[in-house]
C-alpha cells in the first residue's frame, strides 16, 4: 500500500493578524507542517504564529514570486500547499485534501481549489469571482512562482490538474475604498494601454462581461460596485 503523502503548508506574511490564526487552524488537521515566512511584521502576526507552533522564518521582502519561492524551499516535505494568510480551508476542502493525501498524491498532477471571495462582507459567486480556481497543491521541485503582478505557478514538467471538492475561503476586499486602493496600486504595476480610447473600450468590455455576461446583477448593489470598479481599473490604466 502506498504511503500517505506528507504536506507542508507555506504562508508568507506581513501584518496579517486579522485572519492568520483562522488560516493556520484550518490547515492543522490536514498538513504535517506549517511554514510561515514573515517580512518583519509589526503587529501580532509573530505572536499568533509562534503560539500555534509553526515553523517561523523572518526574511526580507523580495516581491510576491521570489518571496514565495524562497518560502517553498524552507518546507521539509516535497508537497507544498500554498495558501495566503487571509485564506481558510472549508471543512469539505480539508476533507478532500485529507482523502487525496491518504490515497497518495500523484507527482504527475497538481491540485486546484475553488476559491470563494468575500467582497465587502458578501461571499461573491457572481461577476466572474467564482469559482476562481487556483492551483495550490504541488511538488515543490517541479514548480516556481513567476510574475511581479498576479504571480502564477510555472511547472518544470508537464502535469495534469485535478480540482478538489470544497472551497478555499478568501477574505479579499474589506470595503469599497479598499477595492479602489488595490486596483490603483495594480494599475501602476501593469502595462498601461497605449491610449485612452483603448482603455475606454477595455473598460466597457469589462463592465459588460462582469455585470451582464457573468451575472454580476444577481448580486445586487455589490455586483454593480465590483463590476464598475473593475471597469474603472481598465480605464485608469490608460491614464498612467
Amino acid at each position: 500500500m502506498k504511503e500517505p503523502s506528507k504536506i507542508s503548508a507555506v504562508i508568507i506574511t506581513l501584518n496579517e493578524e486579522d485572519y492568520i490564526e483562522e488560516c493556520i487552524q484550518s490547515l492543522m488537521p490536514v498538513v504535517d507542517e506549517v511554514v510561515v515566512v514573515d517580512s518583519y511584521s509589526t503587529d501580532k502576526t509573530k505572536e499568533i504564529c509562534k503560539n500555534l507552533g509553526v515553523e517561523w522564518y523572518e526574511h526580507k521582502w523580495m516581491g510576491y514570486a521570489d518571496t514565495k519561492n524562497w518560502a517553498n524551499y524552507q518546507a521539509s516535505n516535497d508537497w507544498v500547499l500554498a495558501i495566503d494568510a487571509d485564506e481558510v480551508l472549508t471543512p469539505l476542502l480539508a476533507s478532500s485534501i485529507q482523502e487525496a493525501k491518504i490515497v497518495g498524491l500523484s507527482e504527475s498532477k497538481v491540485y486546484s481549489f475553488n476559491r470563494l471571495n468575500n467582497y465587502c462582507g458578501v461571499w461573491l459567486k457572481y461577476a466572474g469571482w467564482y469559482p476562481d480556481v487556483k492551483v495550490r497543491l504541488f511538488v515543490k521541485n517541479n514548480a516556481k512562482w513567476e510574475g511581479s503582478v498576479h504571480e502564477k505557478l510555472v511547472f518544470n514538467r508537464s502535469v495534469s490538474q485535478f480540482n478538489l471538492k470544497g472551497d478555499l475561503l478568501h477574505y479579499s476586499i474589506k470595503d469599497k475604498e479598499d477595492h479602489i486602493a488595490r486596483v490603483k496600486k495594480y494599475c501602476k504595476l501593469e502595462n498601461p494601454y497605449p491610449n485612452k480610447l483603448l482603455a475606454f473600450l477595455a473598460a466597457t468590455n469589462t463592465f459588460i462581461r462582469s455585470y451582464i455576461l457573468k451575472r454580476g446583477f444577481m448580486a445586487g448593489r455589490i455586483g454593480y460596485q465590483v463590476s464598475i470598479i473593475s471597469a474603472k481599473a481598465k480605464f485608469w490604466r490608460g491614464q498612467t
